[in-house]
């Protein structure tokens, strides 16, 4: 797992995180939000992308 970017904004973080879970593995882009209240997390919210062995572009996910 890679952190490739956080950020932070009032009571929210973000983490843009590149995950790999074998060797081979293009891996998965994940983005983590989390909304803290009192030092807490209060509410999580987590968005998934399969990281396709081709892409129509160069640019890359990261």
């Amino acid at each position: 797992m890679a952190i490739k970017a956080a950020f932070a904004d009032g009571d929210f973080t973000i983490f843009h995180i590149h995950t790999i879970r074998h060797a081979g593995d293009p891996g998965m882009s994940i983005m983590d939000i989390f909304r803290m209240e009192d030092g807490k997390v209060r509410e999580h919210w987590e968005v998934l992308q399969e990281i396709p062995t081709t892409l129509p572009h160069d640019n890359g996910i990261f």
